[in-house]
C-alpha cells in the first residue's frame, strides 16, 4: 500500500486516487454525481419536514403530535364511518328484515353476505376453517350434520348465545366422563364402542361383543343419542348413524371420548356482534349449504 501523501492522479482516468494500491490496482477516489448529492440533501430536508408536521418524537408518557395533529386511528375511523354511511340504506333493510326474507330476496341476500364474510373470516375461521368445513372437535358447516340444528332460527341461536358458554341462554349439554367418573369399565367402553361403530355401518374388531354393548348403550347412552342412535339436537348429541364424526369415528377416538366425554365450547357472540351483523352471520353460514328449511 501506499504511504506517499501526495495526491495521486490515475492516469488513465483523470480521478484522484484515495492512495490505496491493492495488487497493483488502484482505488479511485470518484466524486458522487451531483444529482445523487442533491436527492441526498433533498431526503434530509424531506425528514425534518416530516418531524415538524407528522406525529414523530417519543416523549415519557406520549409523543409530538406534529402540526397537522394527525393520527392514524382517526383515519381508520373515519374511513369506517363512510363505509357505515354508504352502507346505511341497506344496513337499515337488513335490520328490518327477518333471516327468511333476506333469503327470499336476492339483493339482499347478496348484501348480507358480503357483510358477513369477513366478520366469519376473522370470528369464525380460525375454528370451522375459512370455507366452514370445520375441523377435528369443530362442526362442518357445509353439510346437513347440525348438533343444535340448522334451520334459520337455530344458527342465530346458536350464533348469539353460544354452545356450554358462559351465556345462561346457551347450549348447555354435553357429554359425561363414563369412564373417568368410573360409572363403565375399560371392557364395557371398549364394547360401546364397537357398538357404536356398528350403528354407523363401520367394521368392527373380530370378537366383539356387540350384543353387551347394546344393552351398555341402552342404559347409558340412549337417554341422549336415543335407542336408534340417532341423536337429539335439543341435548346436542350427536347422530351416530351418519358415518359424520366430529372427533374421529376409529374406536381408539371414541374409546376416548366415551371415557373422558365431549364438550366443545363455542362463544356467545351477542356481546361482540351487533344484531344486524349477526343476522347477515346467519344467513351466511345457511348458505354454506348445509342449512335446513
Amino acid at each position: 500500500m501506499s504511504t506517499d501523501n501526495k495526491p495521486i492522479v490515475d492516469p488513465h482516468t483523470g480521478t484522484q486516487t484515495t492512495g490505496h494500491v491493492w495488487d497493483d490496482i488502484q482505488e479511485l477516489n470518484t466524486p458522487l454525481p451531483r444529482w445523487w448529492v442533491w436527492l441526498f440533501y433533498a431526503t434530509i430536508v424531506w425528514s425534518v419536514g416530516y418531524w415538524i408536521v407528522y406525529p414523530t418524537w417519543p416523549l415519557i408518557s406520549s409523543y409530538t403530535g406534529g402540526v397537522f395533529e394527525w393520527r392514524s386511528r382517526n383515519a381508520i375511523v373515519e374511513d369506517l364511518a363512510a363505509l357505515k354511511a354508504r352502507r346505511g340504506d341497506n344496513m337499515a333493510k337488513l335490520a328490518a328484515a327477518t333471516p327468511e326474507q333476506i333469503i327470499a330476496n336476492p339483493e339482499m341476500l347478496a348484501f348480507a353476505r358480503a357483510v358477513a364474510k369477513p366478520v366469519f373470516a376473522e370470528n369464525c375461521a380460525p375454528c370451522h376453517g375459512a370455507g366452514g368445513a370445520g375441523a377435528k372437535g369443530y362442526p362442518n358447516l357445509n353439510d346437513d350434520d347440525w348438533l343444535w340444528g340448522g334451520k334459520l332460527a337455530d344458527i342465530q341461536q346458536t350464533i348469539l348465545h353460544g354452545a356450554r358458554s358462559t351465556d345462561d341462554k346457551g347450549h348447555q349439554g354435553s357429554m359425561p366422563a363414563f369412564g373417568r367418573d368410573n360409572m363403565l369399565k375399560k371392557e364395557e367402553i371398549a364394547a360401546v364402542a364397537d357398538y357404536a361403530r356398528s350403528l354407523s355401518g363401520l367394521p368392527v374388531e373380530a370378537g366383539a361383543n356387540l350384543a353387551a354393548g347394546q344393552k351398555l348403550f341402552a342404559d347409558n347412552c340412549a337417554a341422549c343419542h336415543g335407542d336408534d342412535g340417532k341423536g337429539n339436537r335439543e341435548l346436542g348429541a350427536p347422530n351416530l348413524t351418519d358415518k359424520i364424526w366430529l372427533y374421529g369415528s376409529d374406536k381408539a377416538t371414541i374409546v376416548e371420548g366415551i371415557t373422558n366425554g365431549r364438550g366443545g365450547v363455542m362463544p356467545a357472540w351477542q356481546e361482540r356482534l351487533d344484531d344486524v351483523t349477526v343476522k347477515a352471520l346467519t344467513v351466511y353460514v345457511h348458505t354454506f349449504g348445509g342449512g335446513e328449511k
